[in-house]
This record gives C-alpha cells, structure tokens and sequence, in this order.
C-alpha cells in the first residue's frame, strides 16, 4: 500500500472533521449579532479565522503531546502523527505554534479594530487551554477538566466572543447559544474519551470517562447531547425560523442509540463524527434562525 503523501498526513493531523466545532459558534454568534441588525461580515470573517486556527492549533498540540508520552500508541480512530511517527514529533509541535501565532496575530487585529484591549487576555487563556490541554507536566486533560474548558472556550467564549466584536455587548441570545454549543462540544470530546477509555485507563491519562466510567459518562454524554434540543425551545418561542435547528435532532437520535450499544472503542468513531456534524447543524441553522427575523 503507497504511504500517504505529506499533505495528506497533515491534513489527517489537522482533525478537520472537529473544525465543524469552530464554525458553529461563529454561525450562531453572528446569527445573534444579526437580531440586532449589527452583523459585521468582515469581524464574523476574522471570528471564523482565529476560531479554525486555534481548533487546529490545539488538534496538533494534543497529537504532539500525546505522542510524546506514548499515549496515542494504539490509538483507535484517525491518524495520529506523533504517535504513528509519520511525521517528527518537532515538526508537529512547530505546526501547532504557528496556528497558534496566526491565530493570536488575527486576534490582535480584531483587538485594534473594536478597541478592547481586555481581548488580548482572553486570547492568551484560549492557547494556554489549548495548549495545556495534554501539554506541559501537568496537562488538565489527564485530570477530568476537559468537558469543562472545551464547554467554556468553544461555547461560551467563541460564542459571545462572535456576537460581541460586532455589536460591542454582551447579547442574551450568544450567551443562551454559547452554553447549548458549549454542550455538544463537550459532547464531542467525552464521547471521544469514551472510546479511547480502555487505553487511556492503561495510560494513566485521567479523563473524565476514566474518572467517573462508563456507565456514568455515557449517561452525561446523553444529556450534554440533548439538553441543546431543550435551550432551543426558548429560541423558538421568540424566533419561529429557529425551528430548522430541531433538523440536528434527526443525527442526535441514532447517535444515541450507536453510544449505548456501543461494545467496541471502534463504534463510536461514527458517534463521534455525527456529533460534530450535530454541532454544526444546530450552530448553523440557529444562527440562519436569528438572522432571518431581519427579513420577516
């Protein structure tokens, strides 16, 4: 079989199936910014940018961090570059900073332009999260506090974040959408934890699902899935179009059933990839929701 070329590979490192978690919160940040007829398409754009940049940056840094411990040894699921040594752990480690300095140099553009300096210290949090995530000697990552950070910087932060740099105030609908993504989010990286449990058990690597097992992170995983489904009922009450994000329920519902029949690791790959795909359904279509009270 003919080895993958070098784009490939880092492609394949680049995770882009998880970049549908850096879309939607800019669709529903600026959906949300839309209500107040104060959409910005070149601010949603640099949204869009740092969003993507720091989602790859942090897919190659946990490739790389967890490759250099060896936990990505037997890994199942997509290529790991470190662990498989397709690529030198150096060069994956330089990928993941540069994505990070690209995305901090968008981030200091979008800080010049609205003026609030306090964004540079968001910024740092957001790649010091990721970063430290698997990184550093003692990663946050190994010690159950995953689901939480990702909850905070990929719901509530990219959300308000979106929706903020264009109207310059925190909205009620960014917040309410911020934490509904923040949960399919989160979602997205337990299910992932629940199908590496085993391994990651092996490894020492202290995960959530490790910590609280099977059963127990099943179960939050259930509810972190549907409970967005419950917050879009405030939506729909206030904004009829918003309905169409019920369409992520259609993928949510055989999700549910591949987790918790689920007898092998390898199955929940595809939960996995649907619940991106959720993520960016519901985002998406939420945002178009909001947006569209400007037409009706």
């Amino acid at each position: 079989m003919a080895k993958p070329s070098k784009l490939k590979l880092w492609i394949a490192g680049a995770r882009v199936r998880t970049l549908t978690l850096a879309v939607a919160p800019v669709a529903l940040g600026s959906g949300a910014a839309a209500v107040t007829h104060r959409f910005n398409l070149g601010m949603a754009a640099l949204a869009l940018a740092v969003a993507l940049l720091l989602q790859i940056g942090v897919n190659y840094s946990n490739d790389y961090s967890d490759g250099i411990r060896g936990t990505d040894a037997n890994r199942v699921g997509p290529l790991r570059l470190t662990g498989s040594k397709s690529v030198p752990a150096k060069q994956v480690r330089n990928a993941a900073l540069i994505s990070f300095g690209a995305a901090a140099l968008l981030g200091l553009v979008i800080t010049v332009l609205t003026g609030h300096w306090w964004f540079i210290a968001v910024g740092a949090a957001a790649i010091a999260a990721a970063w430290f995530y698997t990184g550093g000697k003692n990663p946050y990552g190994y010690a159950g506090l995953g689901e939480i950070v990702v909850f905070i910087f990929f719901g509530l932060v990219a959300t308000v974040g979106t929706t903020l740099i264009q109207t310059g105030t925190f909205d009620g609908n960014a917040i309410i959408g911020g934490v509904a993504l923040g949960c399919l989010a989160s979602a997205v990286l337990l299910v992932n934890n629940i199908r590496d449990l085993p391994l990651d058990k092996q490894a020492g690597k202290r995960t959530l699902a490790v910590l609280i097992g099977k059963t127990g992170a099943t179960a939050l995983f259930i509810g972190l899935l549907w409970l967005p489904f419950l917050i879009l009922m405030l939506f729909v009450l206030l904004y009829p179009a918003t309905f169409m994000a019920y369409l992520g329920a259609l993928v949510a519902i055989p999700i549910t059933f591949i987790v918790v029949t689920a007898k092998k690791p390898a199955e929940l790959v595809t939960a996995l990839k649907l619940t991106s795909y959720t993520a960016l359904i519901y985002g998406v279509l939420l945002g178009w929701g909001l947006a569209l009270i400007n037409f009706s």
